[in-house]
């Protein structure tokens, strides 16, 4: 790529790296095979299992426990939090690591059995709040079982991000500095997410998985929860086996620092006494202006996806079924919830194989981001009409006077919010695939190695979800409860992004013709 043209052209204007970055800068190998690449971006679809059971059982389950819904979402916040801190503390410290196992699989391997021990205190939350303690009066909280539920739901988002932000490095390493090779490698790790989404809302969806282990019912878990557990059991088997095979397949040698100065690096000590955030802060500080923009259009991007992520199989229990939580209409919704979000994982999966051509077909990607992101959009004003068709219909039902909680909605209004989960499958393929591939080019100058740039983009994604997390309770009881104010302004963030996407955000330099993407950290 040439360095030296202004990106009013499509190219990044570069900048000599600071000082502190210098230790990490080293020079690319040869790209690895197509299938080593596979191999790593498979833990995805073990990652992406149990977060497909976070999204669509966790918030509905923590109600259950006696937590209201507009509290529901403060319980997500502490998933944000920690992305914020794990993910770039992470990324800094695994392009620094000289293991003898490599930079990026001692973290892989770590974040692993993390998950491991989150998925225990989530799934046996309501029984080790039971001996702790809890009654299990019906409808009052249970605090014990919510705060083990809570340090669970933790511990399974630091292990989230400890996972997600070295294995997008681990790729960016393998493509040995080929933006082509960039970008297919962050399709695979989106088309596996959407393989994991399929199994964990297939799983989530199927009202008997409990009779796979028996143990699971227990007085303090009933049939719900017990499903929960064993949704669990398979999510961490399928993680165990793909990181397993990647690990031990896909082999790292050693990585060592590149000799510095003696004078440079006492200077370097003394201007950068905390090493992580005076780099954090050094990389923030030397960004291009086109990382900017990306970091802006993937923040509203954001504010758009997270309260349909928070609150999607919600929304069908309440508005679409019109049930409340613990009765049948309501986990009938939550299950076509389900269902519906196992379809936007097929369509993620399609459309994760298309990211690259339809970008080449559209002149460059951004204008394919900036497209889905209108999809996304009018997918979301789209909640408001399937809401009023189930509420029109409820109203008539009962002048006919017909049980409303032993019937479910007609099958257009069904299928309709059903679609809706289908269409959405598009819009997510794009965001998780582009936005990564932005980041390792447009960061480039920054002089930061791929886990410390991929850390600074997971800012734009996680500040977002805190924003989410602690207005959408009251801005939703603000409007007389329920999921739909926060849908509208998810709706209108969605546009906003798009627009920015395609007026504002530089052409990257890997789509011009003989372009090569800079990196930055080394892969042997």
């Amino acid at each position: 790529m040439d360095n030296n043209n202004n990106n009013n052209n499509g190219k990044v204007l570069q900048k000599p790296p600071p000082p502190a970055a210098a230790a990490t800068t080293t020079v690319v190998a040869a790209a690895s095979p197509l299938r080593k690449m596979i191999l790593v971006a498979s833990i995805a679809a073990g990652v992406q299992f149990g977060w497909a059971l976070q999204l669509s059982l966790l918030t509905p389950y923590v109600q259950l426990l006696g937590i209201p819904h507009q509290w529901a979402a403060y319980i997500w916040l502490c998933g944000p939090i920690s992305g914020m801190l794990v993910q770039p503390l992470v990324g800094y410290y695994s392009d620094r690591c000289s293991s003898r196992f490599g930079r990026r699989r001692p973290f892989i391997a770590a974040g692993a059995a993390l998950v491991a021990v989150a998925v225990f205190l989530i799934g046996f939350a309501a029984d080790i709040g039971f001996h702790a303690g809890d009654a299990l009066t019906t409808g009052k909280p249970r605090p014990r079982a919510i705060a083990v539920f809570v340090v669970g739901f933790w511990i399974l988002d630091v292990a989230n991000n400890t996972l997600q932000g070295p294995c997008r490095a681990f790729l960016a390493d393998l493509s040995g500095g080929s933006a082509k090779k960039m970008r297919t490698a962050n399709a695979a790790f989106s088309f596996f997410m959407a393989v994991g989404n399929i199994l964990g809302y297939a799983a989530g969806s199927y009202d008997n998985l409990h009779r796979l282990f028996p143990f699971t019912a227990t007085r303090a878990c009933d049939h719900y929860c017990s499903n929960l557990k064993s949704c669990f059991f398979l999510s961490i088997m399928l993680l165990a086996v793909v990181t397993v095979l990647a690990l031990s397949l896909v082999s790292e040698h050693p990585w060592t620092p590149p000799e510095t100065d003696e004078v440079e690096e006492r200077d370097v000590t003394d201007t950068c006494r905390v090493p992580f955030f005076g780099e954090l802060f050094g990389a923030l500080k030397d960004l291009p202006r086109p990382m900017w923009l990306l970091l802006l259009v993937t923040c509203l991007n954001w504010i758009g996806w997270f309260p349909f992520l928070l609150f999607d199989t919600d929304w069908m229990g309440k508005e679409v079924f019109g049930g409340k939580v613990g009765d049948k209409s309501y986990d009938a919704g939550v299950r076509s919830g389900s269902l519906g979000l196992m379809l936007n994982s097929v369509v993620l999966a399609v459309m994760s194989l298309a990211v690259e051509p339809l970008g080449r077909a559209l002149g460059n990607v951004k204008r394919l981001w900036g497209i889905v992101n209108f999809i996304l959009a009018i997918c979301l004003a789209m909640t408001v009409v399937v809401t009023k068709k189930a509420e029109n219909w409820r109203r008539l039902a009962i002048i006919r006077g017909v049980n409303i909680s032993q019937t479910s909605p007609p099958a257009g209004i069904k299928s309709g919010a059903i679609a809706l989960f289908a269409v959405l499958g598009i819009p997510l393929a794009v965001t998780y695939s582009i936005p990564f591939a932005l980041a390792s080019i447009f960061s480039s100058s920054a002089g930061a190695g791929q886990g410390l740039s991929l850390g600074v983009l997971n800012l734009a994604i996680v500040i977002p979800q805190m924003i989410v997390s602690v207005t959408s309770g009251p801005w939703d009881e603000l409007f007389g409860g329920g999921n739909l104010p926060a849908f509208v302004v998810a709706a209108v963030a969605s546009a906003a992004s798009g627009i920015f996407a395609l007026t504002l955000l530089p052409s990257p330099p890997a789509d011009h013709p003989g372009a090569k993407m800079p990196t930055m950290g080394g892969f042997h």
